[in-house]
C-alpha cells in the first residue's frame, strides 16, 4: 500500500506512493505569491530534473485534523534536469542532480500537512538508508510516523522521474516495501483511521488493501477520497461505491472508461461514465487546463479552469492539487466543491513553478490569506 497520511476528526488522512530525497527541498520566498509567481529564491531550481524514486507504500492518518487518507506510498528519488527526454535507447547528459522526496501519497500528506493538516502516515518503507532518511523527513513536515512500518523484507519503494525544460516528465516506479503493507498494518492503525475526517487512497499498494482501507474508512462515515493512480483498466467496482470523492487525471481517466480525454468536453463525457459506476463526485484533473466535476446533485459536468502560468516542472501537481482538496474537505466542509476545486487549482499552480516534486510545495506561510 502505499504510505497512509490520516487525519482524525479535525484533520486529514491520505494513502499514496511518496519519494525519499535527502536534500532537494527548496527555499521559498515567505511572501505571498499567486499562481503566476515565481519563487524569488533558487533560481537554478526552476530547471527540469530527471528523478530516480526510492519508493514505500502505507497510510497517512492526521489526528485532529480534517482529512485522513489510508496508506500512502513513499519514495526516494534521484533527479537529474536534462533539456528534453531522451528518445528510446539514446544517451544524453543531463545538467544538474539531487535526491528528492515524493510518491503519490505521501506528496499529497505532506502538501496537506503544509497547508496546517494535522497528518499521520501509515506506511511501509525498506529497513534502509533510504527508509529511514524519509522518515526523517515526514517528521520534518510535521506528520505522524507511528504507523510508518520498516521492513527487510523489501527495499524503500523507488520511481525513475526525468523531467524536460518544458516541465515534462515520464515517471516509472518500484513499488518495493509498499507492496508489503498488509491487513495486520491496518489494523493497528485503525483507531487513527476511523477518526479521521478524511481519508485518501491510491493504487501504488496492493489494490485490495486499498479496498480495505476504503471499507474501513466508508463504514466509520470517514470522507473518502480516492486517486486511482496508477490506473487499473478492470478496477473493482467496490472502488467507485466506496469513493465520496473520485479523483483522477486525464490518462487515468481514459484508462478506467476507454475514452479519448483530450479537453474539457471529454473529461465531462468520462466522468459521466464513471458517475454511473456509483461515484458520488468525479473529479478528472486536466493541468494545465484546471479540471471537471461531477456530482450526483450536480449532474452536468462543469469545467473549473486555472490560471496559466509558465511551468517548471510538472511532476508531483496532481498531488498537490490532491492534497490541497483534502485539506479543505478536512477543514472548510462549509465551502463550495467549486470553491474547494478554484483553491486547490491555484495551490498546484504554484507547486509547478519550482523544480522537485515535495520540494515544490506551498507553506500556508506563503500562500495568500484568502485562501484560507
Amino acid at each position: 500500500m502505499c504510505p497512509a497520511d490520516v487525519m482524525e476528526r479535525k484533520g486529514v488522512a491520505s494513502r499514496c506512493v511518496t519519494s525519499t530525497s535527502y536534500s532537494a527541498r527548496g527555499k521559498l520566498s515567505r511572501e505571498a505569491i499567486s499562481p503566476g509567481a515565481t519563487f524569488k529564491k533558487n533560481k537554478k531550481r526552476r530547471r527540469a530534473l530527471g528523478i530516480l524514486k526510492s519508493r514505500s507504500s502505507g497510510h497517512l492518518c492526521d489526528s485532529g485534523s480534517n482529512l485522513p487518507a489510508p496508506a500512502p506510498v513513499q519514495s526516494t528519488w534521484l533527479a537529474r534536469l536534462t533539456s528534453r527526454l531522451p528518445k528510446t535507447g539514446e544517451t544524453i547528459h543531463g545538467h544538474k542532480f539531487f535526491i528528492g522526496f515524493g510518491g503519490k501519497g505521501a506528496n499529497q500528506c505532506v502538501q496537506a500537512a503544509r497547508l496546517g493538516a494535522k497528518t499521520s502516515m501509515v506506511c511501509k518503507v525498506g529497513k534502509d538508508s533510504f527508509g529511514s532518511d524519509y522518515i526523517e523527513n515526514l517528521k520534518q513536515n510535521d506528520i505522524s510516523t507511528e504507523f510508518t512500518y520498516q521492513t527487510q523484507d523489501a527495499a524503500t519503494g523507488t520511481a525513475s522521474i526525468i523531467v524536460n525544460n518544458e516541465g515534462q516528465n515520464i515517471i516509472i516506479i518500484v513499488a518495493g516495501a509498499n507492496l508489503l503493507l498488509n491487513t495486520e498494518d491496518l489494523k493497528k492503525a485503525a483507531t487513527t483511521i476511523n477518526k479521521a475526517k478524511v481519508m485518501i487512497c491510491q493504487l501504488e499498494i496492493i489494490p485490495e488493501i486499498s479496498l480495505e482501507a476504503l471499507t474501513m474508512a466508508h463504514s466509520n462515515g470517514v470522507k473518502t477520497l480516492f486517486n486511482p493512480a496508477p490506473a487499473i483498466a478492470d478496477l473493482d467496482p467496490r472502488f467507485y461505491t466506496l469513493s465520496d470523492v473520485f479523483c483522477c487525471n486525464e490518462t487515468e481517466a481514459e484508462i478506467l472508461t476507454g475514452l479519448a480525454v483530450g479537453s474539457p468536453a471529454d473529461a465531462g463525457k468520462a466522468a459521466l461514465v464513471l458517475m454511473e459506476r456509483g461515484c458520488h463526485v468525479v473529479i478528472v484533473t486536466l493541468g494545465a487546463e484546471g479540471c471537471v466535476m461531477l456530482s450526483q446533485t450536480e449532474p452536468v459536468p462543469k469545467h473549473i479552469p486555472t490560471e496559466k502560468v509558465k511551468p517548471v516542472d510538472t511532476t508531483g501537481a496532481g498531488d498537490s492539487f490532491v492534497g490541497a482538496l483534502a485539506f479543505y474537505l478536512a477543514y472548510y466542509p462549509h465551502l463550495s466543491l467549486e470553491e474547494m476545486l478554484k483553491r486547490s487549482n491555484f495551490i498546484a499552480a504554484v507547486s509547478v513553478q519550482a523544480a522537485g516534486t515535495q520540494s515544490s510545495y506551498p507553506y500556508k506561510k506563503d500562500l495568500p490569506l484568502d485562501l484560507f
